[in-house]
């Protein structure tokens, strides 16, 4: 098995609960470099990430019985030999951030990607949170990225930290699958984005081009030999490289925001609602860039 300690926490008040507990302020985060992973799910993706990055989960505590319900956690845990405490279920409700925690969390490191190496990968789609403050807004679209298969995820000063236990239980362990970049400057950004050939789109309700009509073009584009294609006139190709701008659940992109992209875009409302929520937004423009590139790519 891994290396599990022979002796059970039983006291919520000892010293190392309270150092996991604290990891919930920022303030914790800072001073360890460490985050809190609360449930099954999220621990799970922790430690399949960890397979290929062994600093990544620090440990791990999980209350007597669970892993007799769950052999793919025992399964995991011996793979991973990260050291592992049996706790009561009062010690562990006193580590956690939830009121009802799911028998399991693990303590893992930051990640610090740097955007010089994300951008030398040549990335196809980022999704660039604006100043997003809600933790789930924040969790929705690193999720929605994931699925569509975006190359990364940026946090701009003014959003909420990622590693906020909200916003990791929001991201349900997709916070493990692809580079997220927390807390960046946003002209630093938009500069070294800009150097490396990556169109950027603002996601803007009042945006002057339609998203609709871009997956249009994309898949005329895509279904005509390119002698044929209607060339795109000054408009963005959904098929290009791209990053995307998502504002502040109140008050969206700012015009600075607005102004530092190549081109702003609006989703469609057919119904009466006033506007989309940004993880929605989000979801939508991803999966538009994501299926013309993915079409274009076959193609």
């Amino acid at each position: 098995m891994s290396s599990f300690s022979a002796e059970v926490m039983t006291n919520p008040r000892a010293e190392r609960v309270k150092s996991v507990a604290r990891l919930a302020n920022r303030k914790g985060r800072e001073a360890t470099g460490e985050f809190l992973v609360e449930g099954p799910q999220a621990v799970r993706e922790a430690l399949k990430a960890h397979l290929d990055d062994d600093n990544l989960v620090q440990a791990v505590y999980v209350v007597g019985g669970f892993l007799e319900s769950h052999d793919e956690f025992a399964e995991l845990l011996d793979q991973t030999q990260v050291p592992t405490r049996i706790v009561t279920g009062e010690v562990l409700h006193a580590m956690a951030d939830t009121q009802t925690p799911q028998g399991i969390l693990a303590v893992a490191a930051i990640a610090q990607p740097q955007l010089s190496e994300v951008l030398a990968a040549k990335p196809r789609l980022i999704a660039v949170l604006c100043r997003v403050q809600d933790p789930g807004n924040a969790g929705t679209v690193l999720r929605a990225a994931d699925a569509a298969g975006a190359d990364a995820v940026i946090l701009t000063k003014g959003s909420v930290d990622i590693y906020n236990p909200k916003a990791v239980r929001s991201t349900v362990g997709s916070l493990f699958h692809l580079p997220v970049l927390n807390n960046l400057e946003f002209d630093h950004l938009i500069e070294a984005a800009k150097t490396t050939g990556n169109q950027i789109l603002a996601a803007d309700g009042y945006g002057a081009l339609n998203l609709d009509s871009l997956q249009d073009a994309a898949v005329l584009r895509a279904h005509q030999p390119a002698a044929d294609a209607p060339a795109p006139e000054g408009q963005p190709v959904l098929e290009a490289p791209t990053l995307w701008l998502f504002g502040n659940e109140g008050q969206g992109l700012d015009e600075h925001e607005k102004q530092a992209a190549d081109h702003a875009v609006a989703v469609p409302l057919y119904g009466v609602a006033e506007s989309l929520n940004v993880g929605t937004a989000a979801t939508v423009c991803l999966y538009a860039s994501a299926r013309a590139q993915h079409t274009a790519k076959q193609g």
